[in-house]
């Protein structure tokens, strides 16, 4: 990976008149602006549905995308819908924040009027080669929606036998019987990658790549485990029977449980990793770049017994380790990945990571909490095979971080240690100290250069709330700040 940088910004995030942000004209607006600030990377989370808690991470589908990033004025633009069908339609409560129970409530149903015009649109021709081009997933998804709507929402383990028991034989039928509440679950998704491709198109010429961002696992209510039950540690009655979380720790005495089912590594390993193959295959194709989340559960991941309420008594199970990453290498030897090797680590995570030679990540926030501690998140520790931030999705804004989450004596290290003086803000100096650095590759969060505090901090793990709401205004950023972004891309040659 070459000398460069990039902003980390959810779609969701980005200024919307219609309650989240959208792949429509204010994504364009942020591709120029990384253009004109000299970046080379727009770092988006998961662009899978939305699930439990708001969270694209835990989604209905690893494969699918999320519905409300499809932008309504570029469907009235196609002639797909009227200005009537969404203007004065109640979006938000606040511009600050995305209101989902009021997405939930009315943008499907919005959607559904482009899906029917689609029918007699132009569009239907290419709406049939999607469906035949991505049908190793998209029917099944489509049949999993369908289904979830027929059982009022609840999990698919909850259905009726004859619906729980996915069967390859069912397929053909079940598309029959319910072809037509298939066809809006199938239409919301090409108006998705429609979309989606203009926007990376778009991006591309511009200079700009994307990274994406894929979780290690899936949800235990989705149609990857509905579907792929195989894959996956089950008993008979389709339960997990151990599920992915946490040790204790001096954070958390019991431990974090996450209730993600885990996958059937030695069966998986018989196939050559088939699933996983198809799904980097997919996510190749929506992303230059993919960050992958908890790099060490490759190495060992922990597991839970089902029906557990705390993590206390998990195990160490080994991963799939480096012939995991070597057939990686063998269906996809150009392709960039960043391994998220944050946490507890061991010498043979640390291993893993060097076999693989994918670059790590260093935290910045990290790195202060003692001064006498020569901490790995320190850049001078850094190496250039890396990934710098000064926080992820996971970590507040460097100034909400440094008003509310330490102490004054951490602030004064800092200080000290980027040698900040009375002209230069905290969230600059900070910022000018990651550029600075020998990573590779810096990825800042954009409410770090707004200068924002903990309201706009994107998620706080373990926590339900206010996690993935945060908007920012329109007109945020501007050109004054992206001049000033560039100039230490010039003086840190990082273009």
């Amino acid at each position: 990976m070459q000398r460069a940088a990039g902003l980390l910004m959810p779609i969701t995030a980005l200024p919307s008149p219609y309650g989240v942000g959208t792949l429509g004209q204010e994504a364009r607006n942020f591709v120029d602006f990384l253009q004109a600030a000299k970046q080379t990377y727009w770092q988006i989370l998961p662009v899978c549905p939305t699930g439990y808690g708001d969270s694209p991470y835990q989604s209905y589908s690893t494969f699918a995308g999320n519905p409300y990033w499809i932008d309504l004025d570029d469907l009235c633009q196609a002639s797909l819908l009227n200005q009537e069908d969404y203007q004065n339609i109640h979006w938000f409560e606040s511009e600050n924040r995305v209101d989902y129970g009021l997405l939930y409530q009315n943008r499907i149903n919005v959607l559904k009027i482009a899906c029917d015009r689609l029918r007699n649109h132009a569009l239907f021709g290419e709406f049939q080669a999607f469906v035949n081009e991505e049908s190793s997933w998209l029917n099944a998804y489509a049949l999993f929606m369908v289904f979830k709507q027929k059982f009022n929402g609840q999990a698919w383990q909850t259905w009726d036998e004859y619906f729980r028991y996915y069967d390859q034989n069912k397929l053909a039928s079940w598309l029959q019987e319910y072809a037509n509440d298939v066809y809006y679950w199938q239409a919301i998704q090409f108006l998705f990658f429609k979309q989606w491709w203009a926007l990376r198109q778009y991006a591309i010429e511009r200079g700009i790549k994307f990274i994406g961002d894929l979780p290690i696992y899936v949800a235990s209510d989705s149609v990857d485990v509905w579907s792929n039950p195989s894959q996956f540690m089950l008993d008979a009655n389709l339960n997990p029977t151990e599920v992915a979380g946490c040790p204790p720790d001096g954070f958390s005495p019991d431990g974090q449980l996450w209730g993600n089912p885990l996958y059937n590594w030695q069966s998986m390993r018989e196939d050559r990793y088939a699933w996983w193959m198809r799904r980097f295959a997919h996510q190749f194709k929506i992303y230059q770049v993919l960050r992958l989340d908890h790099f060490r559960g490759f190495d060992a991941f922990y597991a839970v017994p089902f029906g557990d309420t705390t993590a206390r008594n998990g195990r160490w199970i080994t991963g799939p380790g480096i012939d995991f990453f070597n057939c990686i290498k063998e269906n996809f030897p150009n392709q960039e990945m960043i391994a998220e090797n944050l946490g507890f680590t061991t010498d043979s995570v640390v291993k893993l990571l060097n076999d693989s030679g994918l670059p790590g990540m260093y935290v910045m926030e990290f790195a202060f909490f003692n001064r006498n501690e020569n901490a790995d998140y320190l850049p001078h520790n850094f190496i250039p095979n890396s990934c710098v931030y000064l926080g992820t999705h996971d970590n507040n804004s460097v100034m909400g971080w440094a008003r509310d989450d330490v102490s004054a004596d951490v602030v004064q290290y800092v200080k000290e240690y980027i040698n900040l003086n009375e002209h230069e803000e905290f969230n600059w100096g900070m910022m000018r100290s990651a550029w600075a650095s020998v990573s590779n590759l810096a990825i800042m969060q954009v409410q770090d250069l707004l200068g924002l505090g903990s309201e706009s901090r994107i998620n706080l793990p373990a926590t339900l709330g206010n996690n993935w709401t945060w908007r920012m205004q329109k007109g945020a950023l501007t050109y004054d700040i992206a001049k000033r972004v560039a100039y230490f891309m010039d003086l840190y040659k990082r273009k």
